[in-house]
């Protein structure tokens, strides 16, 4: 598929998103219909002085809805893009961020800032509770991230199956101490841990989705030029070498960028699942594999996803809401599974 052709289909998914978007925006328990929401737009960008809308529904808009969109757009963007990119570097459709450690990492330094946090919040005063969690977060995804890549180098070169066995034995010893920490936490401590291991945005704000945007806008702007070459190093290190790219340059770009997706999604909604592994197989199975389509179509479609995910999450049984990584693996699964089908059929062909 050809550039143009790229260009198309992420015009094509970018119209998804834009439907998704408001489609998310405008269904809830205080229902705000298309004209409505552009007579808010209207009205606030001066184009239109013209209120066909009420104080609620607007109250509705600014201080619930937008702000839980735009941290759904920014974390759906963020996993899309990491899976695709961590993919496209080891070669592997299975590896995601989650593989090598970065998500259990986070999640680990989360559960360990909730359960023995409450003494330095008492030095520090409540009000640092949301920092506190979230430099945790980014700050174990980087520990462990930057552990693994250590451990997987050999004579200066990071060895990709290296990286793989170190992320998985990461992730065992990452998943243990988070379970030691939930058999010590109180209740009110394991009913915290337990939202968190689930994933929800239901916590979102503008100080959230402002918080995460500039850790999720670099990866968003740098990684889609990496597509040429990640396209190189699936043909082989050595050949992309021979092409003039620095392997192990590009290595650490991808690894850090992926890390500071991950950090951030955890960080302000926990963990989700299956978001950054599925999107980019469903880019690939229905446009290809050249990973300059791939990695800004993930982002695109991830940010997609995830909010008609967070949609239905609030929706199947509100007033209540399910948490949404319940969702995506609901989803995710038979997804991934038929996925894999397909390509086992494929290959028999």
């Amino acid at each position: 598929m050809d550039i143009k052709n790229h260009n198309y289909v992420l015009v094509g998914l970018s119209v998804l998103l834009m439907l998704a978007v408001i489609a998310s925006v405008c269904i809830g328990a205080v229902h705000i219909r298309v004209n409505q929401l552009w007579s808010m737009i209207s009205y606030h960008m001066g184009l239109s002085h013209e209120a066909t809308f009420t104080s609620q529904q607007l109250a509705v808009m600014l201080n619930l809805r937008l702000p839980r969109v735009l941290s759904g757009v920014l974390i759906g963007a963020a996993l899309g893009i990491a899976g695709s990119a961590v993919q496209g570097l080891f070669r592997n459709p299975l590896a995601e961020p989650g593989l090598i450690g970065i998500s259990s990492g986070a999640t680990l330094f989360a559960a360990l800032s909730i359960v023995f946090g409450g003494k330095l919040l008492s030095i520090m005063g409540s009000s640092h509770s949301y920092y506190m969690l979230s430099v945790a977060s980014f700050g174990g995804a980087f520990i462990t991230s930057l552990a693994v890549y250590k451990l997987a180098m050999r004579k200066g070169r990071t060895m990709i199956t290296a990286l793989l066995l170190t992320g998985i034995a990461i992730n065992a010893l990452a998943f243990s101490f988070t379970g030691l920490l939930t058999y010590i936490s109180t209740d009110e401590q394991l009913r915290n841990l337990t939202f968190w291991s689930l994933g929800s945005l239901g916590g979102s704000s503008w100080l959230t989705a402002g918080s995460i945007l500039p850790f999720v806008l670099i990866p968003l702007i740098v990684l889609p030029f990496m597509g040429k070459a990640l396209n190189a190093i699936s043909l082989g290190e050595t050949q992309a070498v021979h092409m003039g790219f620095n392997v192990n340059k590009i290595k650490r770009t991808v690894l850090l960028l992926a890390t500071m997706c991950v950090g951030a999604s955890v960080a302000v909604a926990g963990m989700i699942s299956f978001a950054g592994l599925v999107v980019p197989h469903m880019i690939r199975i229905g446009f290809g594999a050249d990973n300059r389509l791939v990695i800004p179509g993930s982002a695109i479609l991830g940010a997609a996803t995830l909010t008609l995910t967070d949609l239905v999450s609030r929706s199947v049984v509100a007033p209540a809401e399910l948490p949404i990584g319940i969702v995506t693996a609901l989803a995710g699964s038979p997804v991934f599974i038929y996925m894999i089908s397909v390509q086992i059929k494929k290959q028999q062909v």
